[in-house]
C-alpha cells in the first residue's frame, strides 16, 4: 500500500506541471453589434489591416474574449481598451499580451476593438467610441452567466488614447443606446473599478463623488502628454473622497505598457502594483457563482 501510494504521488507530481503548462483556450471574437454598428451597419464589412502592434481601420467594434487561465477563475474580468492616438489601435502589447497577464492571475479579459475617430477618412466621432465602450460592458454583464463571471466585478483598463475612453466609460454619464436598442442595452454600461495607464487628456463631462469607482493610475513623470491627467482625477477622488491610488515614476517617458520593453527597472516591475491593488480590493479572491433554481 505505502508503494502504491508513492508511486500516485510521482504520477501526480508528474500530471501537475503538465497541467500548468497546457496553453490557453483560444480566445473568441464577438460582435458588439449583430448586423454592424448601428447608423454604420455598411461598413461592417470593411476589413481591417494589421502591420506590427498597430490594427486600424476598425469598423466592425467588438471584444475579443480572453478566459482566465482554468483553475485559477476569480469571477472578475477587465475590458482591455489599447491605444494608438484613436488612429490605430496597440492590439498586440495594449491588448492581447495585457489579456494574457490578466489571464494568468484569474481575470477574464476582455480586448475590445472601438472605432476610431482621427483615422483617415474616418466617419466617427468620440461619441461612437465612447458607444462601443459602453455597449461592450452590457454585452459582458449579459452573458456573466454564461462566462461564469460576478457581474459587480467587471472594470476596464485602458493605455493612452485608450485611457481616455476607459476614463469616459467609468466617470461620464452613458450615452443614449444608438439604434432602436435591446434587452442588452437596458444593463448597466458603468464598470466596477478601473485602471488607467498614461491616460492622454481627453475627457467628457464627469461626476465624482465617493461612490466613484476604485480607481488606480500610472504615468511616468517626464510624460508631457499623459502625466498631468491622473493628477488631475487623484485631486478629484481625494475632494470627492472616492478610492484612489497613482503611482507615478520618475522617468521612463510614454507607451511603457506592461513593462516588456522599457530599460527602467521600476516600470518593468509596475504591473505588481496592479496585483497588489486587486488583492486589496478583493478582485483576485476565489468567487462561486450562484446556483440559479
Amino acid at each position: 500500500m505505502v508503494r502504491l501510494l508513492a508511486m500516485l504521488c510521482s504520477a501526480l507530481a508528474l500530471i501537475g506541471p503538465a497541467l500548468a503548462q497546457q496553453p490557453p483556450p483560444a480566445p473568441q471574437r464577438i460582435a458588439l453589434w449583430a448586423d454592424g454598428a448601428p447608423g454604420f451597419e455598411s461598413r461592417k464589412s470593411i476589413p481591417e489591416q494589421s502591420e506590427a502592434y498597430r490594427t486600424k481601420p476598425i469598423n466592425d467594434p467588438s471584444i475579443t474574449y480572453f478566459p482566465a487561465r482554468a483553475g485559477r477563475e476569480t469571477g472578475a474580468a477587465v475590458v482591455l481598451m489599447p491605444g494608438g492616438a484613436h488612429e490605430f489601435l496597440v492590439i498586440t502589447s495594449e491588448g492581447n499580451d495585457a489579456a494574457r497577464w490578466f489571464n494568468e492571475r484569474g481575470i477574464a479579459a476582455f480586448v475590445l476593438r472601438y472605432r476610431l475617430f482621427r483615422g483617415t477618412d474616418s466617419p466617427y466621432k468620440f461619441e461612437h467610441a465612447r458607444q462601443d465602450a459602453e455597449r461592450a460592458m452590457r454585452l459582458i454583464r449579459s452573458r456573466a452567466d454564461t462566462w461564469k463571471l460576478d457581474p459587480k466585478r467587471i472594470g476596464v483598463v485602458g493605455f493612452s488614447a485608450g485611457g481616455e475612453l476607459a476614463r469616459v466609460t467609468l466617470l461620464s454619464p452613458p450615452l443614449p443606446a444608438p439604434g432602436k436598442g435591446d434587452a442588452v442595452d437596458r444593463l448597466s454600461a458603468r464598470p466596477d473599478f478601473g485602471v488607467l495607464v498614461f491616460p492622454g487628456p481627453l475627457h467628457a463631462e464627469e461626476k465624482i463623488d465617493k461612490d466613484s469607482p476604485p480607481l488606480l493610475m500610472t504615468a511616468t513623470n517626464d510624460d508631457a502628454c499623459c502625466s498631468q491627467p491622473i493628477i488631475d482625477l487623484l485631486n478629484a477622488y481625494r475632494a470627492a473622497g472616492a478610492s484612489s491610488e497613482l503611482h507615478m515614476y520618475a522617468a521612463g517617458g510614454h507607451a511603457f505598457n506592461m513593462g516588456e520593453t522599457t530599460p527602467m527597472v521600476s516600470l518593468r516591475n509596475w504591473p505588481a502594483r496592479i496585483t497588489d491593488w486587486m488583492t486589496d480590493r478583493g478582485l483576485l479572491a476565489a468567487w462561486k457563482p450562484v446556483s440559479k433554481p
